[in-house]
């Protein structure tokens, strides 16, 4: 039983069955939700974002070593939502963390357009800034039709 347990609190990412799009299909769904040129953002570069962040699963926790987690497809952190536990959050998107882990990603959608629109935009998300700033993205919408 101590095994499991320390077992357990080694892992920082915990991901639950749940629907992980095809690139193409996530695409399509982001441009059918507005987020094509959102706040001056392409497609290309939500996708990487996503791509990065979550592996395009709506299903990923992962639970930082201070006291705050991120939820769903974009990886919100909890200040921005409800979990319950993170101190300070302040809920911007006036929901609870878990809608952010739904496989409707609309609500997740619009949460994301609410973190972007903040002073640090879309440089909110570390996985942008290391793996998507300043490339070329073309890879992550090439061949959809979007």
């Amino acid at each position: 039983m101590k095994v499991l347990l320390i077992l357990g609190f080694l892992f920082l990412s915990v991901t639950v069955q749940g629907k992980v799009f095809k690139r193409c299909e996530l695409a399509k769904e982001l441009k059918q939700l507005r987020m094509d040129g959102y706040e001056g953002i392409s497609l290309a570069n939500w996708m990487c974002l996503i791509k990065w962040e979550s592996g395009y699963n709506t299903h990923i926790i992962k639970h930082s070593r201070g006291k705050s987690s991120n939820y769903g497809i974009f990886q919100i952190n909890s200040r921005f939502c409800d979990d319950g536990k993170t101190p300070k959050a302040h809920n911007a998107c006036r929901i609870s963390c878990n809608v952010l882990l739904q496989d409707d990603i609309t609500q997740a959608v619009a949460c994301a357009k609410e973190v972007v629109i903040r002073p640090k935009g879309i440089k909110s998300w570390v996985a942008w800034r290391n793996r998507c700033e300043n490339r070329d993205l073309t890879q992550y919408v090439e061949g959809c039709g979007v």
